[in-house]
C-alpha cells in the first residue's frame, strides 16, 4: 500500500502574519478587481442601448461612470476590446433572463411558450433602457463587417436554432399541426418578440407585450395561461 497508515490528519502549517496578509489582499484586490469589471460592463451595456455600440467608448464610459480613463483602459485596451466584452455581458444577462428560464420549462410546447415570455419580461424588468441589446447592437452593426458584427450573428444565430429546436420537440410530441415548419414558426416567433421590443420601447406600454403574450399563444394554439 502506497499510502501511510494511519494517514497524517494533521492539520497543514498556519501561514506566517505577513504571507496571510499578502495572500488575503491579493484575493480582495482580484474580487474588486471582478466586481468592477462587472459593473462596467453591465454599465456598458446598458449605455450600448441608448447611444450605440459605435458610440461606446473608453472615454464617455468613464464619463458615465465617474471613472477615470486611465482606470478604465487598464481593463480594455481598445475601443474594439471593450465592445466585445460588452456584447459578451450582454449575452450572459441575455442567457439568464432569457434562456435558461425557457430550458426549464417543459419541452417542447411549454418552452416555446416560455422562451417568449421571458422574452418579454427581459424587456418589462427593462434590464436595458433602450430595449433588447442584441436587437438594437443587430441592426446598427449588421452592415459593419468585424469581429464585433461577427459575435452578434453568432448569438442571433444561435438564439434562432434555439427556437427552432423548441419547434420541432414540440411537433414531434404532436403539440403543433402536423404540417407545422419549424423553421417558419421559429421566425414568425422571433419577428413577433422584435415587434414587441420596438413598440415598447417606442411606447413603454405595458399592454404592447400583452398583446405580444396574446399573439404567440394564438399562433401556438395554446390557451391562456
Amino acid at each position: 500500500m502506497s499510502e501511510a497508515w494511519p494517514p497524517d490528519r494533521r492539520p497543514p502549517p498556519s501561514p506566517r502574519a505577513g504571507q496571510e496578509r499578502s495572500h488575503a489582499s491579493g484575493e480582495r484586490s482580484r474580487a474588486s478587481g471582478e466586481r468592477s469589471r462587472d459593473t462596467i460592463l453591465r454599465a456598458a451595456a446598458s449605455l450600448a442601448t441608448v447611444d450605440g455600440l459605435d458610440g461606446l467608448s473608453i472615454g464617455n464610459l468613464a464619463a458615465a461612470l465617474g471613472m477615470s480613463k486611465s482606470g478604465l483602459s487598464a481593463h480594455f485596451g481598445s475601443k474594439q476590446e471593450l465592445q466585445l466584452a460588452t456584447v459578451a455581458e450582454a449575452a450572459r444577462v441575455f442567457e439568464e433572463e432569457v434562456v435558461q428560464p425557457a430550458l426549464a420549462a417543459p419541452v417542447g410546447l411549454g418552452q416555446l411558450i416560455a422562451v417568449c415570455e421571458a422574452f418579454f419580461e427581459h424587456l418589462e424588468r427593462h434590464t436595458f433602457p433602450g430595449g433588447c441589446f442584441m436587437a438594437s447592437a443587430a441592426l446598427e452593426m449588421g452592415t459593419r463587417p468585424g469581429p464585433v458584427k461577427d459575435l452578434i450573428a453568432a448569438f442571433q444565430a444561435q438564439f434562432g436554432t434555439l427556437i427552432r429546436g423548441f419547434a420541432a420537440t414540440a411537433l414531434a410530441r404532436n403539440e403543433l399541426s402536423a404540417g407545422e415548419d419549424p423553421d417558419r414558426l421559429a421566425f414568425e416567433l422571433n419577428g413577433i418578440m422584435l415587434a414587441a421590443d420596438t413598440n415598447f420601447v417606442f411606447h413603454e406600454d405595458p399592454a404592447v407585450l400583452d398583446l405580444a403574450r396574446q399573439i404567440v399563444r394564438q399562433r401556438l394554439g395554446a390557451g391562456e395561461p
